[in-house]
């Protein structure tokens, strides 16, 4: 079973998570949270797959929550529940660690496939956000030679699956466009992890668009 957490300050919009994510026989809600703080200790305390956390939260937000987390419970997979038009929140997140992001509109079916790639290791990107993001990246200038120097060291095999990565498809699919057998492309973001100092596929997400791969498209 996936054990996953809830943390919203609307008891409500926990309460509808839950409902949908109860639908799928290998997810179990185990913990709730109200605050960012009551989310990070209720991680610490048990077994805990996946946190889906709110970005805007009272107190500690999931921002934090996120920060602590990563810290105190690393097999843990965060996965940021954001609303549209708040980029800045979701580019904060990334950089605390969490591994993916979803709107709060999304749905049941896309919420429970989404729980499940995200205990899987795989990304969790909402298509609407990451556009807003990258677009976001361009306009505040980070300079595309930065990204450049970072993927150096990618042999053009790795490149092609960074680039893939940047578009957010599952191990599985980029697999099936590289011909490629799923380890050898797990194999291959391991390294792509690794040589450019990505803490996560999301990061290395950006990373692809930072650096233009997806312009050769």
């Amino acid at each position: 079973m996936i054990r996953v957490l809830i943390a919203d300050d609307e008891a409500l919009m926990r309460a509808g998570i839950r409902l949908i994510l109860e639908n799928a026989e290998d997810i179990a809600v185990v913990a709730e949270a109200g605050d960012g703080r009551e989310a990070a200790a209720a991680c610490r305390a048990q077994d805990i797959d996946v946190a889906l956390l709110d970005i805007q939260m009272p107190d500690t937000d999931g921002i934090a929550a996120a920060e602590d987390i990563a810290r105190l419970s690393p097999h843990t997979r965060v996965v940021m529940l954001t609303a549209f038009g708040e980029e800045a929140g979701v580019t904060r997140a990334l950089r605390a660690g969490a591994s993916g992001f979803l709107l709060k509109d999304t749905g049941p079916a896309e919420l429970i496939r989404a729980v499940q790639l995200a205990a899987q290791g795989e990304p969790v990107l909402a298509p609407r956000i990451t556009r807003r993001l990258m677009e976001g990246q361009v306009r505040s200038g980070r300079e595309t030679e930065a990204a450049l120097r970072r993927i150096e060291e990618l042999t053009p095999a790795e490149r092609d699956v960074l680039r893939l990565l940047g578009t957010g498809l599952s191990n599985a699919e980029i697999a099936e466009r590289l011909y490629l057998s799923t380890g050898t492309v797990k194999a291959h973001i391991s390294r792509i992890l690794t040589r450019t100092g990505c803490a996560n596929r999301v990061q290395a997400a950006v990373l692809a668009h930072d650096a233009g791969l997806l312009a050769d498209r």
